[in-house]
């Protein structure tokens, strides 16, 4: 599995839940149109005024290197940099281990 986590910049704090509301038809034709799509989520951060937080999870490479290609990833890409982003930091995982974070009502951290 990969995750894609990213934190995105507006520079206009009072345009950022409108963009978000904006990229959601996006969000979602990338959900039910790209196969080995699990979770694309752009969302407005609480805390911070002027931050996207981006959480996606993908099947594997090959999925993710598909939305690379996809009109979908062109089609939000064009409209985040049209909104006049500050910053954008995005980074993938790799992730080879999977466990229920509650055993039992229980938090467990470990992976054992």
């Amino acid at each position: 599995m990969i995750v894609v986590e990213a934190a995105l910049r507006v520079h206009e704090p009072a345009r950022r839940d409108s963009l978000v509301a904006e990229s959601a038809p996006i969000q979602e034709a990338t959900r039910s149109e790209e196969p080995g799509c699990l979770v694309y989520c752009f969302a407005a951060d609480p805390v911070e005024r002027d931050l996207i937080q981006v959480y996606e999870l993908w099947t594997d490479d090959e999925a993710l290197q598909q939305h690379f290609n996809h009109p979908n990833y062109t089609a939000m890409r064009t409209m985040l940099n049209s909104a006049g982003l500050v910053s954008a930091i995005s980074r993938k995982h790799r992730v080879d281990a999977t466990r229920p974070v509650y055993e039992g009502g229980v938090p467990i951290a470990g992976f054992d």
